[in-house]
């Protein structure tokens, strides 16, 4: 089924807002790197293979398949994926400014590399401890040197949207007189506003000389604004968009895939080439390699986004599935989900009787409303207690290695670490600092 135009209108096309749509919109999945980078995600060689080639058959243009200087399993897992033959997406490993880390690039058989730095005065002061004039030193050299051995080249700053505008313009256009093919602008820590973002671009391109080259944007979503933010990005003509796999990502985790593909297709009406029928499947691989759950309230691929309980819902969807559902069942190959309790009303009842061929009276029917609606409400909450106890306890002790993991590690590097840490028995604290 497709959205109707006779009985929908839809307003983000309609109303004819001013914007620079790009030709085309390049997905650069970040799920492998970024991704991975969610405290307490882990993916071996194999499932990095794996999931390349279910984001390649998605129609995904560039896959950051790691950062090769991290180690060498790292390396080798970018080899493996690079030695695949992907038909439609690049490989790209990420790399610090550094000789040593384009070098491991180099020996990952990568396609292409994407050099990174710090942009905005608390890193280059706290984090780097370097000058605004050293970055870009070390910006030109990297660019320089990867774009001499061959790769194609993207060069990055990160926490872009916090620094200097005038030192982003300059930072940039020295990367681009290097040879840099793109350009990446990051929102690391999520802190921008669809209006912001949109001033923001247009600022930094008044002080860059692109001259063709391309741009991309990698937002976070620290303050639940990364899908806003890049689409509004898109709106100003930015092609490449970096997304993760249900929001993956360090802290809150980047823009979500998925939710980019679907608002371009059916809000914006533009086609990605995304096989959007296979994004849900996508996504519960992702679940299951990652451990991370999809969210229960998660747009497009979350249990509930098609789960009815209500009964004006229920009712409504049954008559047309276009009064409560925005997007079709059908396009993303789920099912809907009709839930009974508290909420649920005399037609879904009669739906679920109709559906196995059975019949029931009025008064039949309003019966079992009823009884549902008391079996729901004197329920014990003690199984859901239970469960988010469950979930909180496995997220406490296995995201990376625990505590009493870490002093054993230590005491066995020849740390002397006191008893009562290797057996556990003292509370331990968060790190901070000012």
């Amino acid at each position: 089924m497709t959205r109707d135009d006779l009985l929908v209108h839809n307003y983000v096309v309609e109303a004819n807002l001013p914007r620079r749509m790009p030709p085309r919109v390049v997905f650069w999945d970040e799920t492998l790197r970024d991704g991975e980078q969610t405290p307490g995600v882990y993916f071996t060689p194999d499932e990095k293979v794996q999931l390349a080639k279910v984001f390649d058959d998605l129609g995904i243009t560039i896959l950051n398949c790691g950062i090769p200087a991290v180690s060498d399993k790292e390396l080798q897992s970018v080899k493996r994926i690079a030695a695949e033959g992907l038909r439609n997406a690049s490989v790209l490993a990420a790399c610090r400014t550094l000789r040593s880390d384009i070098d491991a690039c180099l020996k990952s058989d990568a396609d292409e590399c994407s050099p990174f730095i710090a942009a905005s005065p608390v890193h280059l002061k706290h984090k780097l401890r370097m000058t605004e004039e050293q970055a870009i030193a070390a910006a030109t050299d990297a660019v320089q040197y990867a774009k001499d051995h061959g790769l194609k080249t993207t060069f990055v700053t990160e926490d872009t949207v916090r620094a200097d505008l005038d030192f982003v313009g300059r930072i940039y256009n020295a990367a681009i007189e290097a040879g840099a093919d793109r350009i990446l602008y990051c929102d690391t820590v999520g802190v921008m506003t669809p209006a912001t973002m949109r001033w923001w671009v247009n600022e930094a391109r008044s002080r860059i000389r692109l001259d063709g080259t391309e741009e991309g944007v990698h937002i976070h979503n620290d303050f639940g604004m990364a899908t806003a933010n890049t689409l509004a990005a898109v709106e100003e003509g930015v092609p490449v968009v970096n997304t993760t796999f249900g929001g993956l990502g360090e802290r809150a985790g980047n823009a979500p895939f998925e939710e980019i593909v679907m608002a371009l297709e059916l809000l914006y009406d533009v086609r990605t080439g995304i096989k959007i029928e296979r994004i849900h499947e996508a996504a519960r691989r992702v679940e299951e390699l990652s451990g991370v759950p999809l969210g229960i309230t998660k747009p497009i691929v979350g249990y509930n986004a098609f789960t009815h309980e209500s009964g004006i819902h229920t009712d409504g969807v049954i008559k047309h599935t276009l009064t409560y559902e925005p997007i079709q069942v059908d396009t993303l190959r789920r099912q809907r989900r009709f839930v009974f309790g508290k909420h649920t009303g005399a037609r879904a009842v009669e739906a679920r009787l109709q559906e196995h061929g059975l019949g029931a009276t009025p008064e039949q029917v309003r019966a079992i409303v009823a009884a549902i609606k008391e079996k729901t409400e004197t329920t014990t909450k003690r199984e859901v207690a239970e469960f988010v106890a469950q979930y909180r306890a496995f997220d406490e002790n296995h995201k990376g290695v625990t505590p009493r993991e870490f002093w054993a590690i230590a005491a066995k590097a020849g740390v002397s670490v006191p008893a009562d840490l290797l057996a556990g028995a003292r509370k331990e604290r968060s790190t901070g600092q000012l």
